[in-house]
């Protein structure tokens, strides 16, 4: 099986590696763009925009950093930035897709607002009965204004769109997101491949060390350099599944100073070795072909 070099990345799928403005919104039937591809979204990824699928009548089967898990209708997915994902619908599958730029988290009204963790942290489920009408009724308008004006970076398509991602945001049970750790993940987004200290993040965010690993230890679990090398681990282990980068390349990509460095790295953060990690990719790949297994 061939690989990229790189993990393939749009700001919409397929359309080349053009990045989405600030204020980017644009909505499309699932079958509009899945239907030219035999109704598979090949895995992928998205910087700076966030999209959520709206899967109305019928069956998605989704992959999500490597994770499988179906999608059946009435259903919703919230993918953030930077995860890969992909999707196989079955023929005749109805709902739409949104893509919105990241500073559409922007639109919170603070800490105790749902949605700006909802676009970050991402999340899927079945849509609740009572909010089945009103997300068909706002996916419909959405369509409708985009078709019609032939941009949709206007008020009323934007605040739509925010009316259906809190239509979903409310029933998906994301707790509140402190605006600071929003800037927190965009900063490590934005600066993961330059091994940036602790002080460069905090001293971005006008915080000091101590308060910003207050903030993370009591709202995400971990210190934030336990939180930027999870990161740092998973966006090797996105390279090593998805592409056919060398793990020299990938260390050098992701900053490190030499391979073997990269490698203890890994291994203390996964528990495997790079190479280790891609032979067995390659074995489960083998096997899932295999028509006689």
């Amino acid at each position: 099986m061939n690989q990229p070099t790189a993990i393939p990345t749009f700001a919409l799928y397929g359309e080349g590696d053009w990045q989405s403005p600030a204020g980017f919104a644009h909505i499309e039937t699932i079958a509009e763009r899945s239907a030219l591809h035999d109704w598979t979204i090949a895995p992928h990824r998205h910087d700076r925009v966030v999209q959520l699928l709206v899967v109305q009548e019928g069956h998605a089967r989704v992959t999500l950093d490597g994770a499988p898990f179906a999608l059946p209708a009435p259903s919703f997915i919230v993918v953030p930035t930077g995860v890969v994902h992909g999707f196989r619908f079955d023929p005749g599958t109805r709902g739409h897709v949104l893509t919105l730029s990241q500073e559409f988290a922007g639109r919170g009204r603070g800490d105790g607002d749902p949605l700006p963790g909802f676009l970050a942290q991402g999340g899927s489920g079945e849509i609740a009965a009572d909010a089945v009408a009103r997300v068909d009724w706002l996916t419909r308008e959405l369509l409708h204004i985009a078709e019609s004006a032939g941009a949709t970076a206007d008020p009323l398509f934007e605040a739509l769109a925010e009316a259906l991602v809190r239509s979903i945001a409310g029933q998906a049970a994301t707790p509140g997101d402190d605006r600071r750790l929003g800037l927190f993940r965009h900063l490590v987004e934005t600066h993961l491949a330059e091994q940036r200290p602790l002080e460069f993040y905090a001293r971005s965010m006008g915080l000091t060390v101590r308060t910003l690993t207050r903030l993370t230890r009591a709202r995400l679990g971990a210190p934030p350099q336990v939180l930027i090398n999870r990161r740092l681990a998973l966006e090797a282990q996105r390279r090593l599944r998805y592409t056919s980068a060398t793990v020299a390349q990938i260390a050098e990509d992701l900053g490190f100073a030499d391979p073997s460095w990269f490698s203890r790295f890994y291994l203390r953060m996964t528990g495997h070795r790079p190479l280790a990690e891609r032979q067995a990719l390659r074995g489960r790949l083998i096997q899932d072909n295999d028509p006689a297994a």
